[in-house]
């Protein structure tokens, strides 16, 4: 059964793009809903619960206009109940049945008809759990609970406004579900996760890949993965199962990289095989590089998936891609929508935001303050849009170890999540790391976590903490609002000629070497509406012109400077109250488009 062409619920295009496999049903729709604002729906047994007081439009958070709730006050926990049904076919003793949660804020416990059958923490990464044992061939019950308390500094919120209201540059909440809820069947024995590591330079693929199963006869079970050019066989290679786990090296025919604006991209097409002799005939095959033609009645488990070649590197006062230094001309995007908040209304949405920016000339963003869903990455890798994989940490007190405790397992949940994509050029897990009510931050915090990120991928640079204040990190970055174009441009002027280094905060943290990247710059207050309750950094200015003015004088100084390799602007839509995007909230351009765009299309200093 699959279901993700079903246009009659919200959002039902398949939510995991890089890993699919057919058989789905998509969960989105009405489902029952409540709030429990004292936490007590747990000893009043709503896990049990016949039904539940209101209706909710699933994947839409309650504060949104999309869910048909629209309550924007805090609400402590909240509670959802829904019935569905499951295809006879599923019920097959070598069949496991999962439910899967792409993303709920913020701790989460799932029933199964009246059965809890898990438990996950945080609210950006995907969770799953196996409900084979609780499920039946009549009517089924999920239930999920969900708490959420952005208040505590023991909760990443991101830009979740603490507050009552919105407020500077702090929005509405977001609680509960906010990304597709969805069923699958796999095999007893299935192929769970899949890393990829592009090698250009040697051809080749490294692939590893995880296979789980209730029992997993590792001596009759072969993984084989083969690649597609524009529907065209590129290379294949099969490899027995040692474990729960393969390493194999793909080596391709055809060499085609993935760049800024170019996104070569490769099908490959994921087997599992059960069939010692006829995966042995695989292997040979596929040690003489030839395309290799497996038996489907022989086939275990199957699942199509994409990957792109490129490398990233750090150069002398640059980032290089495929060994050409690339000048990052990035946008802040933080992920909002007016009706839907955290949830994009659909998946054209998603798109048509990357769309918009590039129609501005810039090349890529910084996600900010929130983990992107996996929808609007695949669209990053098919229009060739780089992207910095960011974390929503604000809210999280880090000046102890308790911010590690409950900060990394999510965060690394997120770069396991996203590893695979192409558009994705760095990791900063923190934004603006201030010390707070006279406590520094913990900057064993930052160390950890930048030693494990490059632990989990050495194929990107990692930012420690995005503005400040840094204590190990690949690329030096700052923030700077300045709103005067000559007081700006004089900051960095003596890095022009390999002069000081313009250093934020110098007596908190050090320039070393690195590639530097004003990573928040602009800001620039402009709102034709004259909302009394805008907000936007530094002085507005009186007319357009006026803003374009300075929008040339800041960023020719960053594009100009042979010592930046990078710059961000903040950003590319109005949010809320904040009305300093580059588009409206609803994503109507406040400028003319072809001149921001001929600005920052200039050639850059160290692109000459």
């Amino acid at each position: 059964m699959s279901n993700h062409v079903n246009n009659n619920i919200p959002r039902p295009e398949y939510p995991r793009p890089q890993f699919v496999r057919d058989e789905w049903i998509n969960l989105n729709g009405w489902w029952e809903f409540e709030i429990d604002h004292g936490k007590s729906g747990k000893e009043r047994e709503l896990f049990k619960a016949q039904s539940l007081s209101q209706k909710i439009l699933v994947p839409f958070c309650p504060e949104s206009s999309l869910s048909g709730i629209g309550y924007k006050d805090f609400m402590n926990a909240v509670w959802y109940r829904r019935e569905f049904t499951l295809p006879d076919s599923w019920f097959d003793k070598s069949k496991r049945i999962l439910i899967h949660f792409s993303a709920v804020d913020y701790e989460t416990e799932v029933w199964i008809n009246g059965c809890s059958v898990g438990k996950h923490k945080g609210g950006y990464t995907p969770f799953t759990f196996d409900i084979t044992p609780y499920v039946n061939r009549e009517v089924n019950v999920v239930i999920v609970y969900a708490v959420d308390d952005n208040r505590s500094g023991l909760q990443p919120r991101g830009k979740q406004s603490a507050l009552y209201y919105s407020h500077h540059c702090d929005y509405t909440r977001t609680t509960g579900i906010w990304q597709t809820v969805w069923l699958e069947v796999v095999p007893e024995n299935y192929i769970a996760s899949v890393k990829y590591i592009p090698d250009p330079e040697n051809s080749c693929l490294h692939i590893n890949a995880a296979i789980a199963g209730t029992y997993c006869p590792t001596k009759n079970l072969y993984f084989k993965a083969e690649a597609f050019y524009a529907g065209k066989s590129v290379g294949s290679v099969t490899a027995k199962v040692a474990g729960h786990n393969v390493q194999a090296t793909l080596h391709l025919s055809e060499i085609h990289l993935w760049e800024p604006g170019v996104p070569n991209l490769y099908d490959i097409h994921l087997y599992l095989l059960s069939d010692e002799k006829d995966a042995a005939e695989c292997i040979s095959q596929s040690q003489n590089h030839k395309s290799v033609d497996t038996k489907l009645d022989r086939q275990v488990d199957f699942v199509k998936s994409y990957f792109g070649l490129r490398t990233i590197a750090l150069g002398k006062n640059a980032i290089l891609i495929n060994g050409k230094p690339v000048f990052q001309r990035l946008v802040l995007d933080q992920g909002y929508y007016p009706d839907g908040i955290y949830t994009a209304p659909s998946d054209e949405a998603l798109k048509r935001d990357i769309e918009l920016s590039m129609a501005l000339g810039f090349n890529g963003a910084r996600l900010h303050q929130k983990v992107f869903e996996p929808r609007f990455l695949y669209w990053a890798d098919k229009l060739g849009y780089i992207v910095w994989g960011e974390y929503g940490n604000w809210g999280l007190d880090i000046t102890n170890a308790k911010g590690l405790e409950v900060f990394l397992p999510e965060w690394l949940e997120a770069v396991e999540r996203d590893f695979n994509h192409p558009s994705i050029v760095g990791w900063c897990p923190f934004n603006e790391t201030w010390d707070r009510n006279g406590t520094k931050q913990d900057d064993e915090v930052l160390r950890i976590t930048y030693l494990v990120t490059k632990a989990m991928d050495n194929t990107r640079p990692v930012i420690d903490t995005s503005g400040n204040y840094h204590v190990i990190t690949d690329i030096f970055d700052i923030h700077d609002y300045d709103q005067d174009v000559q007081s700006f441009a004089a900051k960095f002027e003596p890095m022009k000629s390999g002069g000081e280094v313009y250093v934020t905060f110098p007596q908190r943290q050090k320039y070393e070497g690195q590639p530097y990247f004003v990573s928040e710059y602009g800001g620039t207050w402009w709102d034709p509406s004259n909302k009394p309750e805008g907000w936007g950094y530094g002085k507005a200015p009186k007319s357009v012109e006026e803003f374009l003015d300075r929008y040339k004088g800041l960023t020719e100084t960053l594009l100009k400077n042979p010592s930046i390799c990078a710059f961000c602007y903040t950003q590319l839509y109005d949010i809320e109250q904040e009305v300093n995007g580059l588009y409206t909230y609803d994503r109507k351009p406040k400028f003319p488009v072809e001149v921001i765009r001929k600005i920052n299309m200039q050639k850059a200093a160290i692109e000459e």
